[in-house]
């Protein structure tokens, strides 16, 4: 935990955004599980991570914790859990390049929910940022017309969203402590796995690759990122993780043999455009701060 705080936050977010890419190779590559039971093994090796890392961090106030985070901090798990559950069910239904491009529409949304829930002015950049990343989606959608990519891309949506849902509950209730959120998030994915999935049982093969993904890709993620954001400006923070749409696509185009056509990465080009050019809003405000 000390080696943890002593980095630059910048180079943490950048370590999270570099594991969170590695989500889509690891849903590809399980052998037999349904995406319900990778949802289960995924989220219950993200708890016991978190756990630790909550066990170490607040030691024997670990319960106070969540008591001070009170309903925000479970009203944020919901909505993180429901993200967590849309994203496994895109990745296993649609491209990693699909997926990782409408994630990082997280930042539009925000912009979208400020303006309507925290009555934040939305700028001409940002208007025309918003207009340019739904131009990207269409396109990028646009070539994956068949029922089940189409409902992976619609599920997609859920993680960014849920993502800037989360956002506005900590804008409003800024001393919530982000990690107990995502151990609340991760309980609620795993009963939902479970009771959909009708049985845990699979591969040891599988049951490994659910370790790698909650244990290493997702947690040490999440809470790499969280414990960087501390310490980064946000626009910073949201440049960064666009690492993540980045690698992710290349990571399923090396190792799985996932081929996006042209234009889905023409569409997902216009949408990381969007994104940087919000970023600038974002950082100009900051700047002026």
């Amino acid at each position: 935990m000390n080696i943890i705080l002593k980095l630059p936050g910048p180079l943490l977010v950048f370590f999270g955004a570099f594991s969170l890419s590695f989500g889509g190779l690891i849903v590809k590559s399980f052998e037999g599980a349904t995406l319900w039971q990778i949802l289960f093994w995924r989220s219950l090796f993200f708890i016991i991570i978190v756990f630790i890392f909550l066990l170490v961090t607040y030691k024997k106030n670990i319960f106070t914790a969540f008591k001070k985070s009170g309903f925000p901090g479970l009203f944020g798990g919901i909505i993180l859990s429901s993200g967590f559950c849309g994203y496994v069910f895109a990745m296993y239904n649609t491209t990693v390049a699909n997926t990782n491009f409408i994630i990082q529409t997280q930042t539009i949304f925000l912009a979208i929910f400020g303006y309507f829930f925290l009555k934040e002015k939305i700028s001409k950049i940002t208007l025309t940022s918003i207009i340019l990343a739904i131009s990207g989606i269409i396109l990028m959608v646009g070539s994956s017309l068949t029922s089940g990519q189409m409902s992976g891309n619609i599920a997609a949506f859920i993680m960014p969203v849920s993502f800037a849902i989360l956002i506005l509950i900590i804008r409003k209730y800024p001393n919530v402590d982000m990690v107990p959120l995502q151990l609340i998030a991760g309980i609620i994915a795993m009963i939902i796995g479970y009771f959909v999935a009708g049985k845990i049982s699979i591969s040891t093969h599988d049951i490994f690759l659910g370790f790698l993904a909650g244990f290493f890709q997702l947690g040490f993620g999440f809470i790499l990122i969280t414990v960087g954001a501390r310490t980064t400006p946000s626009a910073m923070v949201g440049i960064i993780m666009l690492t993540e749409a980045v690698l992710g696509p290349l990571w399923a185009w090396l190792f799985a043999n996932e081929n996006p056509p042209f234009v889905v990465l023409a569409g997902g080009s216009i949408v990381i455009f969007a994104v940087l050019l919000q970023f600038y809003t974002l950082l100009k405000k900051e700047d002026a701060a």
